[in-house]
């Protein structure tokens, strides 16, 4: 008799949603009061092990995961471009002009009509501002699946293809916590500002997204890293933008700008001091800035700062 699976994902004893799937023991176990929720686990997973991204490539006997980010989904064909068989050998030269022919129509047929013309010049595009953004792959798929909705809705009439992209990009960023500035896009996309944020208001409007707005808190780990501060500065800018956000200093400024400040201060305080035009590089905003902000944090939230 096939044994039904049961997904679970909160506890049904402490409601906790913090679970463990020990596969060793085929097991789903509660992190906060240890009660087993299910037992004798399925592992859907291959059953060869591979030590190095070689051996993975070698026993693996799927093709490549799907994709929204290829206008097909990753599921065509593509005929390899070395020019040899099976074996590794050269081939002729009238087999190497015959696979030419075949690969170009089969460039030719993988897109057949003019809405995936428009998803392969779009994708193509996506990947293009991904890659100058340094953006992880969920927010490219996310941007992906955003783009084919608003095709799919016809927003694209009448609107240029990267300034919809660019819009994608941009909701995606804050959809999966990964903020990026609306200046930080149009360079990237080569685009006006003005036009990326009205496109994105559109959207955004038509397809119905709720995206909360961005808070300063959620800049830190990135401008943290860039500037190479340690965990503990980067602790206390929390600590002091949480203060602030409580004593509403923030509403009304520009996120980076504050953020910014607050990880300034940090650095002062605890001996990892950066200037303010390192600070201000990071952050994309001027030194003039910096310095109001942070004689705003420090002055109301009483924090004393040698310079």
């Amino acid at each position: 008799m096939e044994r039904k699976v049961e997904y679970v994902d909160e506890c049904p004893e402490c409601g906790s949603t913090s679970l463990m799937r020990d596969y060793e023991r085929a097991e789903i176990v509660c992190n906060g009061c240890g009660l087993v929720i299910d037992q004798d686990l399925l592992d859907e997973g291959p059953e060869w092990r591979a030590f190095d991204h070689e051996q993975a490539v070698r026993r693996t006997r799927t093709g490549a995961p799907l994709t929204y980010t290829i206008h097909d989904k990753g599921l065509s064909t593509i005929i390899d471009w070395r020019n040899k068989d099976s074996y590794g050998k050269e081939l002729s030269a009238s087999k190497r002009a015959q696979l030419y022919r075949l690969r170009k129509w089969q460039q030719r047929i993988r897109v057949g009509n003019a809405m995936e013309r428009n998803l392969a010049i779009a994708l193509t595009e996506l990947e293009r501002i991904s890659s100058r953004l340094g953006l992880p792959k969920n927010v490219r798929e996310a941007a992906a699946v955003l783009y084919r909705r608003a095709v799919e809705k016809g927003l694209i009439r009448g609107r240029s293809i990267e300034g919809v992209t660019a819009a994608a990009i941009y909701a995606a960023c804050r959809q999966c916590g990964v903020p990026r500035t609306l200046d930080e896009i149009a360079d990237a996309a080569k685009l006006n500002r003005k036009e990326i944020g009205r496109t994105y208001r559109f959207v955004a409007r038509e397809l119905g997204l709720s995206l909360r707005p961005t808070t300063p808190v959620d800049y830190i780990e990135r401008f943290g890293t860039a500037l190479g501060l340690s965990g503990e500065v980067r602790s206390k800018a929390r600590e002091i933008l949480k203060k602030a956000m409580d004593k509403e200093l923030t509403s009304g400024r520009g996120p980076t700008g504050v953020s910014a400040a607050a990880l300034y201060i940090a650095s002062v305080l605890l001996g990892e001091r950066r200037t303010q035009r390192e600070v201000a590089e990071v952050a994309g905003v001027t030194e003039v800035t910096i310095r109001n902000r942070y004689k705003e944090l420090a002055e109301k939230l009483d924090i004393e700062i040698t310079i």
